[in-house]
């Protein structure tokens, strides 16, 4: 028996796939894949169609490289009220949310100790602590 490292339940070691999440089973001893990747979205401060390319290109290679999960800074605007980017890269998830390209998305607005969802993540993935436990709106978190 092996265990699936996306849940952690025991499965048999024949299996493709985990029979509680469906996750696709990993070789036993996979080379170490990032699970959580940082991405400043607004660095260099592009047009909103570059950085929702760099956010395609980040996706693609999250999947490919098997990373879990991807925090975007994309900042909140210099009115505070939601700039560009932003307002861009949250229809873009929404979008691939629906197209199931992404399981998750936590809009940094609705982090904080006492979110639910944020606490789940939290505790599925300790490296997502410092960004879902705080509200921020400056970021999203993307479960994969």
């Amino acid at each position: 028996m092996s265990f699936c490292t996306v849940c952690g339940n025991e499965i048999d070691t024949g299996s493709a796939r985990c029979p509680f999440c469906k996750a696709v089973r990993t070789p036993e001893y996979p080379v170490a894949a990032e699970q959580v990747r940082i991405v400043n979205l607004e660095r260099g401060m592009p047009l909103v169609r570059d950085a929702l390319q760099r956010l395609a290109l980040e996706l693609e290679t999250a999947s490919m490289t098997g990373c879990r999960a991807l925090v975007l800074i994309h900042g909140y605007g210099s009115s505070g009220r939601g700039g560009a980017i932003k307002e861009a890269v949250r229809c873009k998830l929404q979008l691939w949310l629906e197209q199931k390209a992404i399981s998750q998305v936590l809009p940094g607005e609705e982090g904080g100790r006492r979110s639910g969802a944020a606490r789940q993540i939290a505790k599925r993935y300790p490296d997502l602590a410092d960004f879902v436990q705080k509200f921020n709106p400056g970021i999203t978190v993307v479960i994969m």
